[in-house]
């Protein structure tokens, strides 16, 4: 049987997490036990838990700082946080997952079935490693990228461009490694326009910084540092050469 420890500054958040939990009729045991940063350290460590749902904001931190202050991250943590959109985000590069406040059952059920799925076959810390780097806004960020094998770690800057296959995405970085994950482009789309990459055509993504140049030829093209050609929707075009103008 599963354990299940739920971590919020507010009892009554704490107590109607644990009620629907109990309601899904898994094979867990939930704990609704930890308010702060030190007791949820505290009931982390006494209880041992499978999985946790950690409040991101409480009275003397962040569910942050409880995962910093854990050695052995051996359990999966899914953040529990009202709308901040730079937590948010880097919970998402760090591909761990949240739950918006108020809770909704079936995303608590999806999220939870997720959690399940995944709790026995994490072996290391590098998506909290990662995550540690993703909520410092002096560092830069990491993506993290999970495929059936591996969980990779990737500085935004070793991106050369993603393509799309169907609900795929390929990753191509620099020194030739390519890296297939089964999310969407427009997930990461969503994530890293912000840091200096574009859409330009409905299946490619592109780091700006390794553009190597425009080709007119066969409708034009946008030509990559590593030699890889990418055609630019011509809905793009203007966008594209604004962006060139400005790195």
């Amino acid at each position: 049987m599963k354990k299940i420890l739920i971590i919020d500054d507010e009892n009554r958040t704490r107590d109607l997490i644990a009620k629907m939990i109990d309601s899904f009729g898994f094979d867990v045991v939930t704990i609704p036990e930890g308010e702060n940063v030190q007791s949820a350290i505290k009931a982390i460590k006494k209880h041992q838990p499978d999985i946790v749902f950690l409040d991101i904001q409480m009275p003397d931190g962040t569910g942050f700082d409880v995962i910093r202050s854990i050695e052995n991250k051996d359990f999966e943590v899914i953040f529990i946080t009202a709308h901040e959109e730079f937590a948010i985000k880097a919970i998402k590069f760090s591909a761990l997952d949240y739950l918006l406040k108020p809770v909704d059952t079936a995303e608590l059920k999806a999220a939870l079935e997720k959690a399940l799925e995944q709790v026995d076959s994490r072996k290391e810390n590098s998506q909290f490693d990662a995550l540690q780097k993703n909520i410092n806004p002096n560092e830069k960020r990491r993506l993290v990228l999970k495929t059936q094998e591996s969980v990779h770690v990737v500085d935004l800057d070793e991106i050369i461009r993603c393509e799309a296959d169907r609900n795929y995405t390929s990753f191509f970085l620099n020194g030739g490694k390519k890296i297939l994950v089964s999310k969407t482009l427009k997930e990461y789309e969503t994530l890293l326009s912000a840091h200096n990459f574009l859409r330009v055509q409905q299946s490619h993504l592109v780091n700006i910084d390794y553009v190597d140049r425009y080709d007119k030829k066969n409708g034009g093209a946008v030509v990559m540092k590593d030699g890889s050609e990418v055609p630019l929707s011509p809905a793009k075009r203007e966008l594209f050469f604004q962006c060139l103008e400005n790195i």
